[in-house]
């Protein structure tokens, strides 16, 4: 794959105009750098033999852990209501937060 110096700078050119980003020219220096060493990682995993592999998508099997969903009994309405601050007996009082004009 080429990896020139002029491709890397476009690359750090395109994605700084595609992210409005203003780069340096010491920061165009570094991200080359770091891209060019990306793209050569990328290529030694390409040169591994992959066909009998499987694909994933977690290198551990994941497995969603619930609790069964039973009814339980909840809590008594009178300690409800007995912990709020204000109450007519059945329903929560609480104060107007939509005002009719």
């Amino acid at each position: 794959m080429d990896h020139s110096q002029d491709k890397l700078e476009q690359i750090v050119d395109y994605t700084g105009k595609l992210a409005h980003l203003e780069i340096s020219g010491e920061e165009k220096a570094e991200f080359c750098t770091q891209i060019g060493r990306i793209l050569n990682f990328v290529e030694k995993l390409n040169e591994l033999e992959t066909r009998d592999i499987p694909p994933t998508a977690h290198i551990l099997p994941v497995k969603n852990v619930t609790r069964p969903d039973t009814p339980t009994p909840s809590l008594a309405r009178e300690s409800f209501l007995n912990a709020c601050p204000a109450h007519d007996g059945e329903s929560l009082k609480v104060p107007h937060v939509i005002q009719e004009t």
